[in-house]
């Protein structure tokens, strides 16, 4: 009995070296291997790896993913004008050599990115002393990240970090600046508005004043057009009237008398003073014809 208890114990302690020996690497993270306090070994690859037990062997984990050091704030810099800008920024990073990173902070994220806000905030600075407003905002905002990455890169390598990408989130002015430069941006776009307000009114002054001479010229072309065919229209309605009347003029005579009366008699009011014997009586008496010989009148 004695002796089962004994290899049960044993078989118990082997059981607890075994797992205490064995340690799974996931693919998202390096170990590292520590003997008696002394970094042994880097693993990168993930699997299934042995070890000493404790207290002769130890690991630590690392993340080997690409994380995000975003600034909790917006930093204030100054501008080669001496203006003050408000930066916002945030760092795509990851660990390339876990022990030189692990002898530089202990293993310990915050600390590596406290050291990493110092060395971007520094870089910062001396990329936007050298430039204007304008050119951090627009101009050379693409020339600013690359410099700063490279800056901070080649810094962030001495202690095991890797600087994947550097991004200017939010460049702004502060809040005393902010009102001066909206009047002037006013200012200019009411600059450009007058101006295309003008060119407007010009460009349609112009418009209207060749539609008036072209509305001109088309009058007068149809004026001209509506007289010819009056006048064709008035010489056929002679020659037409000439012709029927030449085969009685006297008819015409009377026909032209009738007219006459009706335009001098058309109102009710209208009054005429002349004599009676005058011609244009002529055809109130008779019809203009050459009198024939009365027949004798009954007595």
């Amino acid at each position: 009995m004695n002796r089962i208890v004994s290899y049960g114990i044993v078989l118990l302690i082997a059981l607890w070296l075994l797992m205490a020996s064995l340690f799974v690497v996931d693919q998202r993270q390096f170990a590292i291997v520590f003997a008696l306090g002394e970094v042994k070994s880097i693993i990168r690859e993930p699997g299934l790896h042995f070890k000493l037990p404790p207290p002769f062997q130890n690991v630590l984990f690392l993340d080997n993913r690409i994380l995000t050091l975003d600034t909790p704030d917006a930093e204030r810099f100054i501008t080669a004008e001496k203006k003050n800008i408000l930066v916002d920024a945030f760092v795509k990073w990851r660990i390339v050599d876990p022990k030189l990173y692990f002898v530089s902070f202990g293993g310990d994220e915050r600390r590596a990115n406290d050291r990493m806000l110092q060395i971007i905030k520094a870089a910062l600075n001396d990329e936007i002393t050298k430039r204007t407003v304008r050119e951090v905002i627009s101009g050379e905002r693409g020339k600013v990240m690359g410099a700063i990455q490279k800056k901070v890169g080649d810094e962030a390598l001495q202690i095991g970090v890797e600087i994947v990408d550097v991004r200017l989130k939010r460049v702004d002015y502060v809040e005393n600046i902010n009102n001066s430069v909206y009047d002037r941006m006013k200012s200019e776009r009411t600059r450009v508005a007058n101006e295309l307000r003008s060119t407007g009114s010009a460009e349609s002054e112009k418009i209207r004043a060749d539609a008036d001479r072209q509305r001109t010229v088309i009058l007068a072309e149809a004026y001209r057009d509506a007289e010819n065919i009056r006048g064709e229209g008035d010489a056929k309605a002679s020659a037409t009237y000439a012709q029927a009347f030449g085969q009685n003029p006297e008819f015409y005579k009377f026909y032209r008398s009738l007219e006459a009366y009706r335009a001098s008699f058309k109102s009710h009011s209208d009054v005429v003073v002349m004599d009676p014997n005058s011609e244009f009586f002529k055809y109130f008496k008779s019809s203009g014809a050459a009198p024939a010989a009365e027949p004798a009148r009954k007595k």
